[in-house]
């Protein structure tokens, strides 16, 4: 066994101990998702980072920083799901795991892609024969992300094994996962290198959330994103950078996102209820809101937001 694959094993036996008694004493009736990351591609710490908000992180890892990712289980039909596959794909299908005693696949019934930026797609590397060697494991994909899995190893070997089998998605259209759950993708701008970006609107029989990872700046899309906030339940959305003078080694306008400050502004005339919906995620290593005890992830709860929380559940 590698040295890699060793310290992997311990950390998923870690994180058993650390939070199996919480979440069996949460668990739903009902479908419902639940929070599996909040931290942008690199994760936290982040690769290279010795500055003050990874430095204590290397010697004392917070099992809490996960990349962007959520769970959506449905105890009723015995069915869950993945929204985005990330480099922390073993831990946080783990994770999934414990709250789908149901099942007695370690594969969840499928895997919702939203672009093929390293975060948000890599995970699947697992599902191959060197690991776990799935079989037909569903991936959902728009087109240019289907493209390039098609196209690029080590993906299309994913798909020449079976290990994963594409299912298309379309714009704006809705795909049902059962009778009780129906998932939309739609567009939304952001660096398309290699594939479309999309967000996803998920409904449960009683709840609505939406899930927009990453985005550009909120008026580049053609949407309005203060009226898709009413129409939701929960909204999980865009948090990467708190401000603009977050990073100092680069050009800020070259990574665009929604600086979180600028999104409280834009909701701030909105009453109390709908602030209420918002859940910032897909935070970056530098972003202090990652810290629930900083100066600024309290002024984010006291202006009514939220910050994506671990494991935290949300029926639909």
């Amino acid at each position: 066994m590698s040295i890699i694959i060793f310290l992997s094993f311990i950390g998923i036996q870690i994180l058993d101990v650390l939070i199996k008694p919480e979440i069996d004493s949460h668990r739903q009736s009902t479908p419902f998702l639940v929070i599996l990351g909040n931290v942008q591609d690199g994760g936290s710490p982040h690769i290279g980072c010795n500055k003050s908000c990874c430095a204590a992180l290397w010697e004392n890892p917070n099992l809490k920083r996960k990349v962007t990712c959520l769970g959506l289980v449905d105890p009723i039909n015995e069915q869950s799901f993945l929204f985005e596959a990330t480099p922390d794909f073993p831990e946080q299908l783990k994770a999934l795991q414990m709250f789908t005693p149901f099942q007695n696949e370690n594969i969840p019934n499928g895997i919702f892609l939203t672009h093929a930026h390293i975060g948000h797609y890599t995970g699947l590397m697992y599902l191959g024969k060197e690991a776990f060697n799935s079989h037909r494991t569903t991936v959902f994909a728009m087109p240019k992300m289907q493209l390039f899995l098609e196209k690029n190893g080590p993906w299309n070997q994913l798909i020449n094994e079976k290990n994963i089998e594409i299912q298309p998605l379309v714009n704006k259209a809705y795909f049902h996962i059962n009778p009780l759950i129906k998932v939309k993708p739609f567009l939304v701008p952001h660096r398309d290198e290699f594939s479309e970006t999309v967000g996803y609107q998920i409904e449960g029989p009683n709840k609505t959330a939406l899930f927009i990872p990453d985005i550009d700046k909120w008026n580049k899309w053609e949407e309005d994103i203060i009226e898709k906030i009413t129409l939701v339940n929960y909204a999980f959305i865009d948090g990467s950078f708190l401000e603009s003078d977050e990073i100092k080694h680069r050009n800020i306008s070259e990574i665009p996102h929604p600086f979180i400050n600028e999104t409280m502004d834009l909701f701030s005339s909105m009453p109390s209820k709908e602030r209420n919906k918002i859940h910032f995620i897909h935070l970056n290593h530098t972003n202090a809101g990652l810290n629930k005890h900083s100066k600024q992830a309290q002024k984010i709860r006291k202006r009514g937001f939220h910050v994506a929380e671990y494991l935290k559940e949300f029926p639909l």
